[in-house]
């Protein structure tokens, strides 16, 4: 074999791979970031592919030697391996001291930490390919500096009222003692508690969205389990307010609030995909 030449990756019938907000595809050999075509080399896709086809395993430096090196091909193995791993990492924008999907093993190989969504099968006959799968990926799909606009906001909302209530502190047991009959010292300590949880939560979500971390969405699937009775909680603070703004008003504001969490998390699932995995 020549030393230009490049083995064909084995095939598992999937047509396309799919993670956070890239797709890659095995039949033309490009890689997209949000639709948008890619410059990456054939050999870096080539590892991408072999990493991806195995994703969360350790795949070493030797079976990329194997598949893609073979012992006839004259090439620094090491040098031209590393080369691929950093070209595959500036196209996806990753880190390797702080990886959203390539991670390093010293002296082993690499491990894809993203999760990863096959789309289609192929049997090898044009036109038999089986059509991605349809579920939650049908969402809409708006600008995505809009949908982390939306949930930042949604962030600064719940800061907003944190703050409001430590604020006031005082006066919110005598408002609960009077207009639900329990012991204010309660709500006080409640009140105290989940904003000590609340806003380290929430300023950790601004500043990952702010700088468009690729791991959020990952991330966030974990923490909506915490995030999301806590937000129940707080979607009863509309009622403190009852003596400003009457009944009515309070018990529409806590509607809202009671239906904001699924809001949050169908807005991280359109800005980052692989949250929906």
């Amino acid at each position: 074999m020549s030393e230009g030449a490049r083995p064909k990756p084995r095939s598992t019938g999937t047509i396309r791979y799919r993670f956070g907000l890239y797709e890659a595809d095995t039949r033309t050999g490009e890689l997209r970031r949000e639709g948008v075509k890619l410059k990456l080399q054939e050999q870096p896709f080539q590892v991408l592919i072999a990493l991806i086809e195995r994703p969360g395993e350790i795949v070493t430096r030797e079976e990329l030697r194997l598949r893609l090196w073979p012992s006839d091909t004259f090439v620094d193995f090491d040098h031209g391996l590393n080369t691929a791993i950093n070209k595959l990492r500036d196209a996806l924008r990753d880190s390797a001291s702080n990886p959203g999907f390539i991670e390093t093993l010293a002296r082993r190989g690499y491990r894809f930490v993203a999760p990863v969504e096959e789309i289609g099968n192929s049997t090898g006959i044009p036109g038999t390919e089986r059509p991605p799968e349809l579920s939650d990926e049908e969402l809409p799909r708006p600008h995505r500096g809009a949908v982390r606009t939306l949930f930042a906001l949604c962030q600064i909302l719940y800061l907003s009222i944190y703050i409001a209530a430590l604020a006031y502190l005082r006066s919110t047991d005598r408002i609960a003692e009077r207009l639900f009959a329990i012991n204010g010292t309660w709500v006080v300590v409640a009140v105290i508690v989940t904003c000590a949880v609340g806003i380290p939560l929430r300023l950790y979500l601004l500043t990952a969205i702010g700088f468009d971390y690729s791991g959020l969405g990952q991330k966030y699937g974990r923490l909506f389990a915490v995030q999301f009775p806590l937000d129940e909680i707080w979607a009863l603070a509309p009622f403190l307010l009852v003596p400003r703004i009457g009944f009515g008003l309070a018990f529409a504001a806590m509607a809202a609030l009671v239906y904001l969490p699924f809001s949050q998390r169908t807005l991280m699932r359109m800005a980052y995909p692989a949250s929906r995995k």
